[in-house]
Order: C-alpha cells, then sequence, then structure tokens
C-alpha cells in the first residue's frame, strides 16, 4: 500500500489549516453563514406540523440541496421505518414493497446513496451500504437527505447522501422517559405483531463537569404472507399445421437446439422473437411458421417472519464550556426466516391436444402470441423453500469536540464497526403426474388463471412423489476502523467567512463463505414421510384471481428442524451429503481495502445588488487501495490476488443568493464516486445447469477489472419562503455518469465443470457486470408546503405538503447480437420512473393530529431478464401507488393514542416484459404481487 506521501500531504494540508485557527483564538464570536438567517419564528409549532415545518428550515438555512425529516418529538417520526419516512420527500422512489414495508429507495433515479449514522459511513456484513428498513424508525431524531455534496462531506454514492441522526442525552434539559408500544395487523397473513420502544436520557452536573447517558432500544416483529401469481417466460412452438418434411407435431415446443452452430432461433434478443403472424424459423433449412406461448404458470405463496432489535446508547461529557466527549454505541440486529410455498406447472407439453389442436388455443388479435390453451398431460412441482436470514451489526465510536476560541472548533472521530450475516436455504421439491391444464394466461389486469383437470391431485400428498434436495448458506463478516479529524474556523466580516479542513481514514475488511450440495429425487410418495412433513396452504389469491388456491407441498419449516434425518435419507441417492448444518464453507473471498481522503473547504460572503450572495468552494483529495482475494470453488479453491490503486480530486462548488429576504437561487457542482461492490469483482464463475431444456445453462462471475463509476453533478434551485412555514422550490438537475455497471451476458463453452443443479452442458450464459461507457441523468423537482395562516374556525392547523419529480435518463449497456458480436444498445436508467409525486394533508389542532398520504410513481423499467427465452428482455414495472393514513390523540401533554393505515387501496405490484414497442402490459404479462395492507394502534408517552 503505497500512501505515505499522500497520508503527509493530507495530514499537513490539515495541520495548516488548524494553525490558522489556533492564531485566532482571541477573535470575537461569529455567527455561521448557515444560521445568518434564521428566525426565532420559525418554528412555533408542535406536532405533525413541527415536523413539516423543521423540514423547510433545515432546507432554508442549509448551503447544501438537503430535504430532511424531522421527528418533532421522541418517537414520533410516524413511520414505522427509514425507508418507508423517506418515501414523502421529493426525488425520493421506492421500488420495493413486498413483505409488509417499503424496502429500497432510490434518489432522482439512482439507487446507492452513501448510508451515515450520525455522520459516520455505516455498511452490513460483506457489504458497502447499509439497509436502511433496518433501521427503526422509533430511534431517529432526523433524517436529512444531501443532493448535493460538499468538499466536507464523503466521497461515495452518485444518489447523494442519507445521514440517519439519533438522540444525545445532551438534546435533553434533565431525566426524560419516552416510550411506545403498537399493535401493526397484516390483513394478508392475519397477524398482530409487535412494536416496542423504549428511551431513558438524564444528565447531571458533577465535580467533573457535565455528564449525561441515554439508552434508547426498539423492538418490532412482522409476520407477512407474500402471494404472487406468474405466467411463465415466452418461448416458440410449431403452429397446429406444421410444414411438411419437418420432425415437428402440432404445437410441439421448438427449443433452441443443443448444437450451438445450427440455432433454431436464438434467446434473449432485445425484442424477443417477432409477434407477427405468420413468422418463421429457420429448422434445418426450412422456414417453419411458429406462435409464441408461455413456457408455465408458477404460484407463489410465501410466509415470512422478521424480527429487528435495536439499541442505542450515547455518554456525554462536557467538562467546561469549551469541549464535549461523546461515547455512542449502536446495535442493530436482523431475524428473518421465510417458507415459500411454490407450485408451478408446465405450459409447454404437446402430446395430448385432441383431434383438433386448432381449437385449443386462442390467439392475441393481430400477433401470433397464444392468449389462452387448453393441453393435457402435463407435468408439473412444487416446492417447499425455507430460508433463514441472520444479521448482527455493531457501531462504536468515541467523538471529542474543543472550541478553539470563540470561532474556531476542532472535531476528532474515532469509530469501529463489525457486522456479521448468515444465510440457509433448505428445500425440497415434490413432483406430480400429468395433468389436464386449462389457463388464460392473462385473464384481465395482466393476471393469469388456471385449473386442472383434477383439482383435488393438488392437496392429496399420496399423489407427489419426493424430489430433489436444495442445502445452501453463505455466511459474510465486515469490520473497518476509521478516524476522522474536522476542523473549522469563521469570520464575520469581510469575504472570507469560513475555512474548513479535513482528513478521514478508513480501513476495512471483508469476507464471504459458501456451501452448497444437492441431490437427486429421493423417490416415495410426500405421504411416506410422515404427516409432519406435509403442508397444505389455504386462501391464495382468495377471491382475487381464478387460480388454485390450495396445494400440498413439503413443509420447510419441518425440514428445517429436521435437517440431518432428511439428509441421512438422501444418502442413499447422495453418499456424499454432509450430515450438520456446521458442514464446511469454502471461502469465495477476502477483501482489505484502505481509503485516505482529505478536503479543504472555504465559505464567503459578499453583497450582490444589496444582498447576500454566499458561496462555498473546495476539494477532497481520495486516495483508494484494495487487496482482493478470491477462491475458485471448482478448481481445488485456487486463489486469484488482485490489488488496484486510485487518486481521485473531487471539487465541489455551490453558490445561495438571496434575491429577497424570502427568495434564493442555489447552484451546485460536484462530483462523486460509486465504488464496485465487492462481490462483482470476484472473477469466478458460479454456474447452473439446464433447467429448462435450453441446450445451455446459466452462470454468474464478478468483473475483476471493474472501475469506480463518475459522475459530475449540477444543480439549480429556485426556492420561495412566501409564508411564514411555508415554501414553494424548483430544482433542476444533471448527472453525467462515465463507468455505469450493468449486466452483460455472453454464451461461453465450459468443459468439465461441477454442475449444481439441471441437466449436464458445457455451455453456459455467463452473466458478469461491466463498465457500461456513460449515462445521462437529468430532471426537474418541485415541492410545495404550505399552512395558511389564514383559514377560520376548525380548519385553522390545515396544511398540505406534496412534492412532483420529473426525469429522464439514457445509458449505454454493451450486448450481443445473435451472432456473438458486440455491440451497443441505449436503454432507460433502471428502476426510474419518469414521473412520481407525493402528497398529504395534515390537520394539527388541538389534541387532534392527522395526516393522509398519497404516493405515486409512473411505470419503469426494472430490469433487464435473463437471456433464456423468446420474449422481450426488459422487465416493466406498472405503475404503483399507496395511500396512507396517521391519527394521533393527545391524551394530555406526556400520552398520546395513534392509529394508522398503510395501503389503504390495496395496491398490487405488477411486471411484464417490454422492449421499445415489443411487448406491452397486456401481450407480454408476468408477475402479480399482493401487497400488503397494514392497521396499527399505539401509545405513546414521554415524561420529563
Amino acid at each position: 500500500m503505497a500512501l505515505k506521501p499522500f497520508a503527509f500531504c493530507t495530514a499537513s494540508i490539515l495541520a495548516l489549516s488548524l494553525a490558522g485557527v489556533a492564531q485566532a483564538q482571541d477573535a470575537a464570536a461569529a455567527q455561521s453563514a448557515d444560521d445568518s438567517s434564521a428566525s426565532s419564528e420559525d418554528i412555533i409549532v408542535t406536532g405533525v406540523r413541527a415536523s413539516i415545518v423543521g423540514a423547510i428550515n433545515s432546507r432554508k438555512e442549509n448551503v447544501q440541496i438537503v430535504d430532511s425529516i424531522v421527528a418533532e418529538d421522541v418517537g414520533k417520526l410516524p413511520d414505522n421505518n427509514v425507508v418507508e419516512a423517506l418515501q414523502r420527500v421529493t426525488g425520493i422512489q421506492v421500488t420495493d414493497r413486498a413483505g409488509g414495508e417499503a424496502a429500497v429507495i432510490t434518489i432522482r433515479g439512482l439507487p446507492d446513496p452513501v448510508t451515515t449514522w450520525n455522520g459516520r459511513n455505516i455498511f452490513t456484513a460483506a457489504g458497502t451500504s447499509f439497509a436502511l428498513q433496518d433501521v427503526s424508525a422509533n430511534l431517529v431524531k432526523k433524517i436529512d437527505v444531501y443532493k448535493t455534496r460538499s468538499a466536507d462531506q464523503l466521497e461515495f454514492g452518485l444518489a447523494g447522501q442519507i445521514d440517519v441522526q439519533t438522540r444525545r442525552p445532551f438534546d435533553f434539559d434533565g431525566l426524560t422517559v419516552s416510550g411506545l408500544a403498537r399493535g401493526i395487523y397484516s390483513e394478508l397473513a392475519d397477524e398482530v405483531n409487535p412494536n416496542a420502544a423504549l428511551l431513558v436520557s438524564d444528565r447531571w452536573e458533577t465535580g467533573i463537569g457535565e455528564i449525561g447517558l441515554l439508552v434508547n432500544a426498539s423492538y418490532t416483529r412482522y409476520k407477512y404472507r407474500n402471494q404472487n401469481v406468474q405466467a411463465g417466460a415466452l418461448v416458440p412452438f410449431a403452429t397446429e399445421n406444421p410444414p411438411e418434411g419437418t420432425w415437428l407435431t402440432p404445437l410441439q415446443r421448438v427449443f433452441p437446439n443443443t448444437d450451438p452452430d445450427n440455432p433454431y432461433w436464438t434467446p434473449g434478443l432485445n425484442a424477443g422473437l417477432p409477434t407477427t403472424p405468420g413468422s418463421t424459423l429457420n429448422i434445418d433449412g426450412v422456414q417453419v411458421p411458429y406462435y409464441l406461448s408461455r413456457d408455465a404458470v408458477i404460484s407463489s405463496d410465501l410466509y415470512g417472519k422478521r424480527e429487528r432489535p435495536s439499541v442505542n446508547a450515547a455518554l456525554q461529557w462536557a467538562p467546561n464550556e469549551s469541549s464535549t466527549y461523546t461515547a455512542e454505541f449502536y446495535y442493530t440486529g436482523f431475524r428473518g426466516s421465510t417458507f415459500n410455498s411454490l407450485m408451478f406447472s408446465y405450459a409447454d407439453w404437446w402430446g395430448s391436444l385432441g383431434d383438433n389442436p386448432g381449437d385449443t388455443f386462442e390467439l392475441y388479435d393481430g400477433t401470433n402470441v397464444i392468449k389462452s390453451r387448453r393441453m393435457g398431460d402435463v407435468a408439473g412441482f412444487n416446492s417447499g423453500d425455507y430460508a433463514t436470514n441472520r444479521t448482527d451489526s455493531y457501531v462504536y465510536a468515541l467523538n471529542a469536540d474543543w472550541d478553539v476560541g470563540d470561532r474556531g472548533k476542532i472535531t476528532a472521530d474515532l469509530t469501529y464497526q463489525d457486522s456479521k450475516n448468515e444465510t440457509s436455504f433448505f428445500a425440497m421439491r415434490t413432483n406430480r403426474g400429468p395433468l389436464d391444464l386449462d389457463v388464460d394466461f392473462n385473464a384481465g389486469g395482466g393476471i393469469p388463471s388456471y385449473s386442472f383437470g383434477t383439482p383435488e391431485v393438488l392437496t392429496d400428498p399420496n399423489a407427489w412423489t419426493v424430489g430433489d434436495l436444495f442445502d445452501n448458506g453463505n455466511k459474510a463478516k465486515g469490520s473497518a476502523w476509521t478516524f476522522m479529524l474536522d476542523g473549522h474556523y469563521d469570520w464575520d466580516e469581510g469575504f472570507l467567512r469560513r475555512i474548513k479542513a479535513g482528513f478521514r481514514y478508513d480501513n476495512r475488511k471483508a469476507s464471504t463463505f459458501v456451501r452448497e450440495q444437492s441431490s437427486g429425487a429421493l423417490g416415495g410418495t410426500l405421504a411416506s414421510l410422515g404427516s409432519e412433513y406435509a403442508f397444505t396452504n389455504s386462501g391464495f389469491f382468495d377471491g382475487r384471481a381464478d387460480v388454485p388456491t390450495s396445494w400440498v407441498l413439503a413443509n420447510g419449516p419441518a425440514l428445517y428442524k429436521n435437517a440431518d434425518a432428511i439428509r441421512s435419507l438422501y444418502r442413499a441417492v447422495n453418499p456424499a451429503l454432509l450430515l450438520s448444518d456446521e458442514m464446511s464453507f469454502d471461502r469465495v473471498f477476502d477483501i482489505n481495502e484502505i481509503t485516505m481522503s482529505a478536503y479543504l473547504l472555504a465559505d464567503g460572503e459578499v453583497e450582490v445588488f444589496g444582498r447576500p450572495l454566499l458561496v462555498e468552494g473546495g476539494a477532497r483529495l481520495v486516495a483508494i487501495d484494495t487487496d482482493y482475494d478470491y477462491f475458485d470453488r471448482y478448481n481445488d479453491m485456487a486463489r486469484t490476488s488482485v490489488s488496484t490503486g486510485q487518486v481521485k480530486l473531487l471539487p465541489s462548488f455551490t453558490a445561495r443568493y438571496e434575491i429577497t429576504p424570502n427568495l434564493r437561487v442555489r447552484f451546485n457542482y460536484g462530483q462523486t464516486l460509486r465504488r464496485p461492490a465487492f462481490a462483482d469483482l470476484n472473477p469466478n464463475v458460479s454456474l447452473t445447469g439446464d433447467l429448462s431444456g435450453l441446450g445451455f445453462g446459466t452462470g454468474s462471475a464478478g468483473n475483476a477489472n471493474l472501475r469506480a463509476t463518475e459522475s459530475k453533478n449540477y444543480d439549480l434551485a429556485l426556492e420561495w419562503y412566501f409564508e411564514r412555514n411555508s415554501a414553494i422550490y424548483v430544482t433542476a438537475f444533471r448527472r453525467e455518469i462515465e463507468g455505469l455497471v450493468v449486466p452483460l451476458t455472453t454464451l461461453e463453452y465450459i468443459p468439465d465443470n461441477p454442475i449444481v443443479g439441471g441437466t449436464a452442458t458445457d455451455y453456459f450464459q455467463v452473466t458478469r457486470p461491466t463498465n457500461a461507457s456513460d449515462g445521462v441523468l437529468k430532471g426537474v423537482e418541485i415541492g410545495l408546503t404550505y399552512f395558511p395562516t389564514y383559514l377560520p374556525s376548525i380548519l385553522d392547523g390545515l396544511g398540505f405538503q406534496g412534492s412532483a419529480t420529473i426525469l429522464d435518463s439514457e445509458q449505454t449497456i454493451p450486448d450481443t447480437d445473435a451472432a456473438g458480436n458486440a455491440v451497443l444498445t441505449r436503454s432507460a436508467f433502471f428502476a426510474v420512473s419518469k414521473f412520481s409525486y407525493n402528497a398529504t394533508l395534515a390537520y394539527e389542532r388541538g389534541p387532534i393530529g392527522a395526516r393522509l398520504s398519497y404516493v405515486w410513481r409512473k411505470g419503469f423499467l426494472n430490469n433487464n431478464e435473463a437471456r433464456a427465452f423468446a420474449n422481450a428482455i426488459g422487465m416493466w414495472r406498472k405503475p404503483e401507488d399507496s395511500l396512507d393514513l396517521q391519527l394521533t390523540l393527545n391524551v394530555n401533554e406526556d400520552i398520546a393514542v395513534t392509529f394508522d393505515a398503510v395501503n389503504l387501496t390495496k395496491s398490487k405490484q405488477q411486471n411484464y416484459y417490454k422492449y421499445g414497442d415489443a411487448g406491452g402490459a397486456d401481450l407480454m404479462n408476468s408477475s402479480t404481487l399482493l401487497l400488503d395492507r397494514t392497521f396499527a394502534l399505539g401509545v405513546r408517552f414521554k415524561f420529563d
């Protein structure tokens, strides 16, 4: 690691800057430029309104463009977790609402905000980010979303920075005891779930100064049910009258051909195979007309449970008025388990179509795509999949603030993190005999309907034979030592108002491990295993789709509980099967990454046309050295070692001008980085056999040559604070991004491979991440907060908060054409809605507080599907929305009763295939996931 010259240079910069601070200790006190226009009238309200008004003032007084969520009192952030709260922030879009909670967010279409806790970068296990949904809303004081960046902020995260701030004992005047208890009802799971939190804080004057201690603990448990029904991917079939001289029978499925030199068709084309009537395939020199139809129908009924314990503790000591020392501890845990009751039925059999195959199907008008069909002797299987997930993350921090005279401050921060994650997967397939199938792949609204000729078979354990066993697990761990030293000095006259400098050292380590084993079919019926190993669900999609509502399969939790006994049964099929959960894990990678950065920042102020212009300019110098060790499980754990280094200077500039006292304009330019995920750099391939009879398997691998993604960011905002506690703002932005990482799939010949699952083959479609040249994201945000001051009587206290975001994006994606040649295609960014908005109607009067919120986003390209089928590769998501309600009744000053309802309109999450003009929600519908509706009743208290 050749970082010594860099360390000496950055330390010298900091020392010189702080020397200037020390020389000016006797200067008069200065007011920070950020607080120059603060008014004591800005926040004089309480409740829901206070939270919204607090966010306005945070944006108004900050030099950067910041949107905030403020909990105006302990435990009063009106959401279950941080992600649910963030979905109401301008420019933020939620991309996953499964499991009864919002989980994944993007900021202005970008998915990688750097996550910080009280300004410290945090992560989970071997990942490079932290799962924000693991942060309980009960612990939060404030959430700042930085959409622009200055030199004193972390350089990572193209999307911006999300800083979650928790409470400290010096936030309170003395002894404070606060807590909440709620019961949350999940409608789909028909379960009541607990959510509880307790905060105790106090401070004391002692002979050595003032001391404060705070402990804040939270626990949530949630049982949920995800119900999903899906029409399979599209593949070609012969027509009911195939040409003479071919080996095809009516409506026979046409596979690509196992001979890659003579393919009948090419899977994974961007727009898929043509859907125009009369389209043909060249099969052994004969032009054969074809239809496109689905290969399967799939129902997934997943029962899940998650628990999140968390503790935040802080000890503060102020020996005098000019110094404060803080020791903090943060623990967050996750305990999750899921049992997926999967029913899979093939829909591609051609053997039993009766005397007139032409009467067994219906086409979409003007296409060669089959909408519905009837067929006999259709095979299928069920799978009882049980998975567990456990995470424990610890953060220990020491912080010291020293005032240097009246104008300067030095801050030092030392943090140690340790995080571990372990998952397991235990699954058993069961197979049934052939059945008649009647299916409409889109019976309305993108939802298929299907039924079987003898439906009683679905719930008869004697009709199902015991199939394959899958027994896998993963472990990951990560740790980091981080030291930060910052100092600043302020002036209240002249152009130069502040100089700030800092240094950061981060030493990060990460390792991952995997175990993987499987076995072929055991044989015998499911009933022969014993009744405890059979599970029958009920009520699936009941009343919301014409599909089977119940089926029997292996009981996943029972299998996992008796894993060794199940493994011993399968040893007759696979003697190599290990009999313990503690079986040897193979090492996947070890990584040690050292990041050193230093910055210099200056603030200035000058009058232009009699009004103040604030400018802030700086640069951040970053050096990253990374050592990687990757281990090839398919080649006697052969080790590949790679070392990389990068030095980058990232400038930033911000200007804020007060056109009038209430009208402001801001401009920001900055540069940011996105480092590749550790797993994306692993060059070793992981393979899966041919599961669909396509003639090739699939595989995935990383790319050791990935480089960091870089972005040049431009923002221009106009803000009008037109009334006390009301504002409207418009922001235009542009991101010019170089080196976007996207997947690239190629067909590769890999002989002598150890296949895991499926039919043996030497050909694989292997997907690797690659830097995709460049991309541009641009858009406009509009936000409004309005609390009228003139409303009469009972309407006084009514207000509105809303925002809208318009986005446009384009990226370059490397691809391969039908001949295997490298080509470039253009695409929108993944998970970017061109338009989204949120609206909140808030009311606060007397003991009553209320908030009615609606969030909506336009449909978007979610990802590109696996290149194994004949449909368009783009997987699109239909428009999504959520209507939520919160009510609070303050019994007295100390106790309040709360009621919450989420997803009142019972919205769904739906996907479909589309690329350009090909496909669409009706022609190529895919899956429909029911989203949970929840109701919560609770009590909140605070005594001080």
